[in-house]
C-alpha cells in the first residue's frame, strides 16, 4: 500500500540523514505511485475510445525536470504555458509532437519558436490568432493549431481555479453575443485550425460540470464540421482539472470514472472520430508526495499545545493562506521517523515564517508532537515543494524520490538539491553588491 510505501520512505529519510539539523526540510515522491497513477490514466482513456490520446501533464503542477522526465518514460507528455516550462520539457526529453503549448498571454517570439518547432498551440483569443494568421503566412508550420473556447459553465468551490465563468480571463467567452458565430467564421476562415480545447477548472470543480464544459466544446466542434462539410476539426483538448482527494489515502475520483463520465455524457466525443488531449498535474502526481519537517520546538500558547517546524507557507503557500480551500493531512512520526503512537491531543503545527498566520493545521487532533519529532505534510506532490515562495529568504528543500525493495530497503535518488545560502545571496542580487550605492 502508498501509505506502507511512505512509512518506509519516512523512516529511511531520517536514518540515511535527508532530514536532519542541516536540513530541517525533506520532500519525497514516491516513483511507483507515480507510475501506477501514469498507468491508471492511459487504461481510462484506452478503455474509452480507439482514437489516439495525447496525455499531457501540466507542468506547471510540478516543474522538475527528473519528473518530467519520468512522466515521459511512462508515456506522458507536456502541457507547458511559459517559456520556462518549454525549457523544462525539452530538457527532460518530451518531444515536440508530444508538446502543447496553453497560455493567455503568449508573446510573439513564444508563438514563432513553438511553431518552428512543431509544438501544438491553443490560441486564447482573436488578438493572438491574428498573430499566428500573421507567422502561419510566412513561414510553413507543423504545429497542430487550435483555438481555445470558455463554455461559461459557472464555478467550482475554489473560485480562483475556476476558468469557466463568465468572466474568466481565459478563452473566447462562447455565450458572449456574437462570440460563438465568430469562431465558427474563424474556423472556415482558416483550414489549418483543427483542435478545440478547453479546461473548465481544477480542484473543487464536480465532475458533472467538467463533463457538461466538454460536452459544450464537442457540440461546437460538430457545428464547425458540419459548416465546413468535411472533419475539420479532428483533435479537442479536453484539459485536466480532475480534483484530489486531500481528506484520505483514497485517490478518488479516479480517472476511470470521469472517462466512464465522458463516455456517459458525451459519446460522440469517445466514437473514434475524435483525436483527444488531456492536460492533467495534480491528480497525477499529488497524492505521491510527501513533505517531511522536524519539530524545532514544542511549545504552549493559551493552552493550545504548538509545534514550531520548518514547513510552512515557503512550500505550503497556498494551505496557509487559504486553509478552507486546501486542508492538508498531517502525519505524526517520532524523531526515528517512526509512526507517532498516544492519545491525539488538539495542537497547531506552525511553520517557521514570521507571521502569525503561518500553520500547516490548527487544532488538529495528532499524538502530541515533541521536540525533534517528524511532522509529515501529506498529498503534496503537486504544487507544494515545487513552486517555492521565498518568505524569510527560506530555501527550497531538497527533493528525493524513493522507491522500496522487497526487502524492505528504501533507495532515494536527488531528484532536486537543497537550496544553499550561496545560492539564496546570489539570486537576491549577491552578484551586484553595489548597484545602487554609486551613482543611478
Amino acid at each position: 500500500m502508498a501509505s506502507d510505501r511512505r512509512d518506509q520512505a519516512v523512516r529511511a529519510a531520517v536514518g540515511q540523514g535527508l532530514l536532519s539539523e542541516a536540513q530541517p526540510v525533506a520532500a519525497l515522491l514516491d516513483v511507483a505511485g507515480i507510475r501506477a497513477s501514469a498507468a491508471s490514466l492511459r487504461a481510462a482513456f484506452d478503455a474509452v475510445t480507439d482514437a489516439p490520446v495525447l496525455h499531457a501533464f501540466a507542468v506547471k503542477a510540478s516543474p522538475l525536470v527528473p519528473v518530467l522526465a519520468l512522466l515521459r518514460a511512462e508515456g506522458i507528455g507536456a502541457e507547458v504555458a511559459s517559456p520556462g516550462e518549454l525549457a523544462l520539457a525539452r530538457a527532460a526529453g518530451v518531444g515536440a509532437d508530444r508538446t502543447v503549448l496553453d497560455s493567455p498571454a503568449k508573446t510573439p517570439s513564444e508563438l514563432r519558436e513553438a511553431l518552428a518547432l512543431g509544438i501544438a498551440v491553443n490560441a486564447d483569443n482573436p488578438q493572438e490568432l491574428a498573430r499566428i494568421d500573421a507567422l502561419v503566412s510566412s513561414a510553413h508550420s507543423r504545429s497542430p493549431l487550435g483555438l481555445r473556447v470558455n463554455p461559461q459553465i459557472g464555478r467550482g468551490a475554489i473560485g480562483a481555479l475556476s476558468t469557466a465563468t463568465p468572466t474568466s480571463k481565459f478563452g473566447v467567452a462562447l455565450r458572449d453575443d456574437g462570440a460563438r458565430d465568430w469562431v465558427v467564421r474563424a474556423y472556415l476562415d482558416r483550414p489549418w485550425l483543427t483542435r478545440l480545447h478547453t479546461h473548465s477548472g481544477s480542484q473543487g470543480m464536480p465532475l458533472t460540470l467538467m463533463a457538461q464544459g466538454i460536452r459544450a466544446v464537442y457540440e461546437l466542434a460538430e457545428e464547425i464540421n458540419a459548416a465546413a462539410g468535411r472533419q475539420q476539426i479532428d483533435t479537442i483538448d479536453i484539459g485536466g482539472g480532475l480534483p484530489v482527494n486531500f481528506a484520505a489515502d483514497e485517490e478518488t475520483p479516479t480517472f476511470a470514472e470521469y472517462a466512464g463520465l465522458l463516455r456517459e455524457q458525451v459519446p460522440g466525443l469517445l466514437d473514434g472520430r475524435y483525436g483527444l488531449v488531456t492536460e492533467f498535474g495534480r491528480s497525477l502526481l499529488a497524492k505521491h508526495g510527501t513533505v517531511l519537517a522536524r519539530v524545532e520546538y514544542a511549545k504552549t500558547a493559551g493552552s493550545r499545545p504548538i509545534a514550531v517546524t520548518h514547513a510552512g507557507v515557503q512550500v505550503a503557500t497556498r494551505t496557509v493562506y487559504d486553509p478552507i480551500s486546501w486542508p492538508l493531512r498531517i502525519a505524526a512520526y517520532d524523531s526515528k521517523g517512526v509512526p507517532k503512537a498516544g492519545a491525539d491531543v488538539r495542537q497547531d503545527v506552525a511553520g517557521p515564517a514570521c507571521f502569525a498566520g503561518d500553520l500547516l493545521a490548527e487544532a488538529r487532533p495528532l499524538p502530541l508532537l515533541e521536540q525533534g519529532d517528524v511532522i509529515a505534510a501529506l498529498d503534496t506532490g503537486a504544487y507544494y515543494f515545487s513552486n517555492h515562495y521565498g518568505y524569510n529568504s527560506l530555501p527550497r528543500p531538497g527533493v528525493y524520490g524513493f522507491g522500496a525493495g522487497a526487502d524492505g530497503s528504501v533507495r532515494f535518488a536527488t531528484v532536486r538539491a537543497p537550496q544553499s545560502l550561496a545560492e539564496i545571496v546570489n539570486e537576491s542580487g549577491g552578484d551586484h553588491p553595489d548597484a545602487l550605492t554609486g551613482d543611478v
